[in-house]
């Protein structure tokens, strides 16, 4: 009897040491799962017009430089940045945060006498929560400029409430069209909207590229659907009626969608939606068996796309009105966000800080004055030369076409 027992346990012992070990042998560490991912990086390929063309980047301009001539004195002021710093999305929101910081800390550092603070409020990029955000923004008497919201959607949501408080919001990333139709009087787009974007990128497929057949999916959001209305146009009849798909901010499962795509048979996927819902989808269309190319713009932009979604990622085409980094803001950017890259909207969100420090710098200490300058602003940023239509819109804007590799 103990000899039986000692011979099961024997047994029971190997073959979990065989698990164990087979375990050992199929799974990887962290270090090397991210191996294959960690080399891949978006990388900008060209700038192109509404018609795809390519257009060649301006080169020679100096950017505006917060600091100023460090001579600037102003009584206790702060500037306010709205949008997702935590959540799904978070990293679009934090890119943004961190090019308005640098901004505001090279203009402190070389103005002693005009020290600015910047007040951060997390929207998780919820309209409904950014409904309760907004009213602490404006009842603050300090805050006399807002870089945000952030997404399309808070950004209609609490359009209204800025307006209202004569406070200027210039928003680095909230690209639906309509958000500028509202008759808000202190609304500026730091970028080009989706009206340009959609057309810009759906003749890059489908003239420049090609591309004769593609498969147009949103995510039902205000962005996405504000996105994906113009490129469906754009693309007629390269838009496959039997694959115009719908799915869910918040989805994790797109078996029907993949299944719906197989059956057309694109020559790309076109995703409207944000990096969240992308990373799993993109892999779910890949382990599916699509061969076409992935397409999405600039909700899915950001390094964490690659990160979230592997190998899948790669030869990943991504369009964004947002301007690339230079060398010189890469290295400033780094150094003063703890050694993190910049990444989608961190020139924007820097260039839109610039902005506010030099309406500061040029005595505007209320909201009614930083309104007018910004109004009448003109000036080059490392992104784009910024200067607003009464609506405003930017009244030049350029797409830049990006691939992962």
């Amino acid at each position: 009897m103990r000899g039986r027992v000692a011979r099961s346990a024997f047994a029971l012992g190997s073959a979990s040491l065989l698990i164990v070990a087979m375990a050992g042998c199929n799974q990887s560490t962290p270090e090397e799962e991210n191996s294959a991912q960690s080399d891949l990086k978006i990388v900008e390929q060209v700038q192109v017009d509404e018609s795809g063309a390519e257009v060649k980047a301006a080169e020679g301009a100096t950017p505006a430089d917060p600091a100023g001539d460090g001579k600037a004195t102003c009584s206790p002021l702060s500037i306010a940045m709205a949008g997702a710093l935590t959540g799904p999305d978070a990293a679009l929101g934090i890119n943004i945060k961190n090019g308005v910081q640098l901004a505001v800390d090279k203009h402190n550092k070389a103005n002693p006498g005009c020290q600015v603070q910047l007040k951060t409020f997390d929207t998780e990029g919820d309209p409904q929560k950014a409904t309760g955000i907004a009213p602490q923004i404006v009842d603050d008497p300090y805050t006399i400029g807002l870089v945000g919201p952030a997404f399309s959607g808070e950004t209609k949501a609490t359009g209204t409430v800025f307006d209202q408080a004569g406070l200027a919001s210039l928003t680095a990333s909230a690209t639906n069209p309509d958000l500028s139709k509202n008759g808000w009087k202190t609304f500026f787009r730091g970028l080009a909207n989706d009206a340009v974007q959609g057309p810009s990128v759906a003749n890059y497929l489908k003239d420049t590229l090609g591309y004769k057949k593609i498969c147009v999916v949103d995510d039902s959001t205000d962005y996405g659907k504000g996105l994906a209305e113009p490129i469906r146009a754009t693309l007629g009849p390269v838009a496959d009626s039997s694959c115009n798909i719908q799915v869910k901010k918040g989805d994790k499962d797109f078996s029907a969608a993949v299944t719906q795509i197989k059956g057309a048979s694109p020559d790309a996927v076109f995703f409207s939606g944000y990096y969240s819902e992308a990373a799993p989808f993109v892999q779910q269309l890949k382990d599916g068996g699509f061969e076409g190319t992935f397409v999405s713009a600039d909700g899915t932009k950001d390094q964490e796309f690659v990160k979230q979604a592997g190998e899948s990622s790669k030869d990943a085409i991504l369009s964004c009105p947002c301007g690339p980094a230079s060398a010189e803001f890469t290295e400033e950017y780094k150094a003063n966000s703890g050694g993190a890259e910049p990444g989608t909207y961190s020139t924007e969100g820097y260039d839109l800080g610039t902005i506010l420090m030099k309406a500061i710098d040029s005595g505007a200490n209320t909201r009614e004055a930083v309104l007018n300058f910004v109004r009448g602003y003109n000036g080059q940023g490392v992104a784009r030369n910024y200067q607003w239509t009464p609506e405003g819109e930017l009244t030049s804007s350029l797409v830049w076409i990006y691939k992962v590799q």
